[in-house]
């Protein structure tokens, strides 16, 4: 018959079985522990680099004015006007909204509108259209780009540029948005064109008669800070149903 083992025994032997799972139980909470760390660091450092990558990225038009970015304005349609309405024809935030036209420059709107803060979206954070026509009826221009421009990443970097030589909330000359116009918000911009501005106009600064309303477009085939500066000259945000609205 066996010889037992004596009871200090079995509890040496209870106690290092325990140890060893203790330590395995530290490891492996440890290992969890430095797993959760990385994924904080790099979720972090995610967030952090594209901030600067944009930065970097913009340094190449510090020294550029507005009309130095992008191409030549001849790269620009001629500007063209309809006849405006929608003035003051304010609606429920969600209402849904269509515009016959691709993008719109006036017509019915939210009765909301988004801050002169932010000056460049994406697709993935853009205002409602609903929204951003209120904007127009307060002196905005907004710059609209197509599909092509949002997947070329030297054109982006480029409607950065154009974006950071209009920041500020305190010039209302600022006024500006640039936004991107999709598939799912009506049809595609004239063949060829990729980029459109759009003001609201009350037919020149100081014109009171509601009649003498028109929108205003310009396209273009690329992205052109000389035309864009130009349009907000010819249409800047005074001539607009409600200019001093920020």
């Amino acid at each position: 018959m066996a010889k037992q083992p004596k009871k200090t025994d079995r509890q040496a032997v209870i106690d290092s079985i325990r140890s060893q799972q203790s330590r395995s139980e530290n490891r492996r909470g440890l290992a969890i522990v430095g797993v959760c760390v990385l994924v904080a660091v790099l979720i972090v450092g995610a967030a952090a680099f594209k901030p600067l990558r944009d930065w970097w990225d913009l340094r190449a038009y510090a020294n550029d004015s507005l009309g130095e970015i992008g191409a030549k304005a001849s790269t620009c349609q001629k500007v063209t006007t309809k006849k405006a309405e929608g003035n003051q024809d304010h609606v429920e935030v969600g209402t849904p909204m269509t515009y016959p036209d691709s993008p719109p420059a006036f017509g019915q709107h939210w009765n909301m509108w988004d801050s002169m803060d932010r000056k460049l979206y994406t697709t993935s954070d853009r205002p409602e259209l609903g929204e951003l026509v209120h904007n127009l009826e307060h002196g905005y221009t907004i710059l609209w780009y197509d599909e092509t421009i949002a997947d070329s990443s030297s054109a982006m970097d480029e409607l950065r540029g154009i974006a950071s030589k209009l920041q500020g909330t305190t010039n209302l000359r600022d006024k500006f948005k640039a936004v991107p116009w999709t598939s799912e918000d009506g049809d595609p911009f004239p063949e060829g064109q990729h980029v459109a501005f759009t003001h609201w106009s009350v037919g020149g600064v100081g014109q009171t008669d509601a009649s003498k309303q028109v929108g205003v477009w310009q396209y273009c085939s690329d992205l052109s800070g000389s035309a864009l500066e130009q349009f907000m000259e010819d249409y800047p945000y005074m001539d607009s149903p409600e200019p001093t609205v920020v």
